[in-house]
């Protein structure tokens, strides 16, 4: 069981429920559920163009929100390559994901509780020789339809969608895909072609996120924070 402190990690839905940024994640949390009045949205990932624009800190705050709310959640890493919920959350790596995907271990092995009420962890496991054989694989598939039916809420970090094609794949079992950019990063040229990428694969994109957006001094939250 993981032991999350302030000092080590960006869950500000954890540590501080009632700021405006935990706020703003809430209602990130209530536009997903209403985006869709014929179907339930189930299985997310949250995608980026480019590494560094905080879609790890995005999902994770996001994940916690889902639990908050009572929800049987699943934080998976899918990002074989450059792993980071595990640091985030403060767990051990040594197993994980490609550990299973490798028929070295059961899924029930792997999976770890946190310290956050009805919210599971699937770390990466060891960087692999062939990430993206694994996420593509049968095997992959025949587990994310297995635990489907044991989570009410699935969500996936991968790398960014520009670098490798795994983000791709994890799209395609997903039911919807939330696209981080950063405004102060990112080129929009690159948005467009992650966007693009994305559609080619018939990927459903549920929106997206700016980060990094840069305030006046006269900005005031709903509860009076600037």
């Amino acid at each position: 069981m993981s032991r999350l402190t302030n000092e080590n990690n960006n869950l500000v839905t954890y540590f501080n429920s009632k700021s405006h940024i935990s706020e703003g994640y809430r209602k990130l949390r209530t536009n997903i559920q209403f985006s869709s009045i014929d179907s339930h949205i189930k299985t997310i990932m949250v995608a980026s163009a480019q590494s560094g624009e905080g879609k790890t800190t995005t999902i994770s705050n996001l994940a916690v929100t889902y639990a908050q709310e009572g929800k049987k959640v699943l934080l998976i890493d899918a990002d074989l390559r450059n792993p980071s919920l595990h640091q985030v959350f403060s767990v051990p790596n040594h197993i994980g994901l490609s550990s299973v995907l490798s028929n070295q271990y059961d899924v029930d092995e792997v999976l770890r509780d946190s310290y956050i009420e009805n919210l599971q962890l699937f770390t990466s496991g060891p960087i692999p020789p062939n990430p993206s054989e694994m996420i593509g694989s049968n095997r992959m598939k025949n587990l994310m339809n297995d635990l489907q039916s044991k989570y009410d809420v699935i969500m996936f970090d991968t790398p960014p969608v520009l670098a490798v094609t795994d983000a791709l794949i994890v799209s395609s079992f997903c039911d919807g895909v939330l696209l981080v950019v950063n405004s102060g990063k990112v080129k929009k040229e690159l948005v467009k072609k992650t966007k693009a990428h994305l559609e080619h694969v018939n990927a459903r994109i549920l929106g997206a996120i700016l980060n990094n957006i840069k305030t006046t001094s006269n900005s005031v939250s709903y509860y009076g924070e600037k």
